[in-house]
């Protein structure tokens, strides 16, 4: 490899491993088992792991469809909508908070009327929190799913329609096993996205410990008063990171 490339590609590997090695170097390894054992800790755990999941559920229900939509449809703005669809991607999550508070909060444009007719309230609540989440994780999964379908062969859907399958039936019997991998793989990482996302959720939901408050804004919280604790806030969330990468290897960190 040139020596002109070489030694930017090895500062560009330090800068992005230091800060991971550091985290290790610093953690409280004797302190370790202390710290993550006590309420504080397993109440943020426990929500995090409930919350994403949730998260992951609306995703899946709501993105698998759109995801259909975008690759096998064609109407009037389709790539607009793919543009909107991607667009919680690359916007700051604290501005996703703000503007789910102004759809969904009381005074919002959706959420006057969910309070006024049925008594729902998201904001600060843990119902919140998973709506939070979804808002952030879901393009991850309509991305994913959208890449597979379109790689998918369309003539085991045509054989099925001229056996008589009507389209529902066809994409529930025909194409979903065809693209449960990708279906999966974009499951995993909007619940991993969810499991680490703080922005949207301290901006729509808040920071109330045991009803909103995620291992990242647990970790957020630490830093101020426990440094110890919100080193070993994250290490969990490093290892989680990490077994979602092994779990996506064949996916994603393998060269073509």
């Amino acid at each position: 490899m040139p020596l002109p490339l070489l030694l930017p590609a090895l500062a560009g590997l330090a800068f992005l491993l230091l800060p991971l090695v550091a985290l290790l170097v610093r953690a409280p390894w004797r302190a370790l088992p202390v710290q993550l054992t006590s309420t504080e800790v397993w109440q943020a755990l426990q929500l995090s792991l409930v919350s994403a999941t949730a998260a992951t559920g609306v995703s899946l229900v709501l993105g698998v469809p759109l995801a259909w939509l975008l690759a096998r449809t064609d109407f009037p703005g389709r790539g607009l909508v793919r543009a909107l669809v991607t667009l919680p991607l690359v916007l700051p999550p604290v501005v996703g908070g703000v503007a789910l508070l102004l759809a969904l909060g009381r005074n919002g444009v959706v959420g006057r009327g969910l309070d006024a007719w049925f008594g729902i309230t998201l904001p600060f609540t843990t119902a919140g929190v998973v709506v939070a989440e979804a808002f952030v994780a879901m393009p991850f999964l309509v991305i994913s799913v959208e890449g597979t379908l379109r790689a998918a062969d369309r003539r085991y859907e045509e054989a099925a329609a001229t056996l008589g399958a009507s389209r529902f039936t066809a994409f529930r019997r025909v194409t979903l096993p065809l693209v449960a991998p990708g279906v999966a793989a974009g499951a995993v990482l909007a619940w991993a996205r969810a499991l680490g996302e703080f922005g949207a959720t301290i901006t729509f939901a808040g920071n109330f410990p045991g009803r909103t408050q995620t291992m990242p804004l647990a970790v957020y919280l630490a830093l101020q008063n426990d440094p110890e604790a919100a080193i070993a806030l994250s290490l969990v969330l490093l290892a989680v990171s990490i077994a979602v990468l092994a779990g996506l290897r064949d996916r994603w960190m393998t060269a073509s």
